[in-house]
């Protein structure tokens, strides 16, 4: 079993990558092989809108998403952590996120795969870029754990922030113990809009 951490701070050793590693240490306390993914130093380019991934399944911009795609794919849980910025996720979240438009062709590929969100605020906006992350996980057809939302500025200011700490820690381990209990049904292996062109041979309009 392994959960995945991707934190999307471009602050390396930031307060978001700090509540990450406490909730992989929860993950890894509950049985589970883990990992830290950073955008730090990473170069990860926005999505193109081309579309070639529906037909190909791939996207052919090469840069270092290609091998987080794979840690992705291979991983049971997935945690996402961003700062707020501007009562929003960093940009590199959203253009992290939107590079996974890939991984819905031919099939929802991150199915099945337990979610979960950080976020980390100096005041407010965290309930904005948590509810990004968490339709996200809907349209992949993730199943979501609880989030964390932790209060800090400065870095390294989390660490006061103790039931963030504690929350980050449990939250670890409430991703492992739902991986262990929870499956998709197979025959929603797309999304909805494309399951009812697929099945139903229908488009948005009727035809005229």
């Amino acid at each position: 079993m392994k959960v995945l951490g991707i934190s999307c701070s471009p602050r390396k050793g930031g307060n978001t990558e700090i509540l990450m590693q406490e909730a992989l240490t929860g993950a890894r306390d509950s049985g589970a092989e883990t990992e830290l993914f950073s955008v730090v130093g990473k170069d990860i380019k926005p999505c193109d809108g081309c579309l070639s991934c529906e037909k190909t399944g791939e996207c052919k911009i090469k840069d270092d998403m290609q091998p987080l795609y794979e840690k992705m794919l291979n991983a049971d849980g997935i945690i996402i952590g961003t700062p707020v910025y501007f009562y929003s996720m960093s940009g590199q979240a959203k253009a992290l996120l939107d590079r996974t438009y890939a991984l819905l062709y031919p099939r929802i590929r991150l199915a099945n795969k337990v979610a979960s969100g950080i976020a980390v605020t100096a005041r407010a906006g965290a309930a904005s870029a948590l509810h990004t992350l968490y339709f996200y996980f809907l349209i992949h057809h993730m199943f979501s754990a609880e989030w964390v939302e932790g209060l800090a500025r400065e870095k390294g200011e989390i660490t006061k922030d103790e039931r963030a700490m504690k929350a980050a820690y449990e939250l670890g381990r409430e991703v492992v113990t739902l991986i262990k209990q929870h499956r998709f049904p197979e025959e929603y292996d797309a999304r909805l809009t494309t399951l009812v062109k697929r099945k139903y041979k229908t488009g948005r309009y009727p035809k005229q």
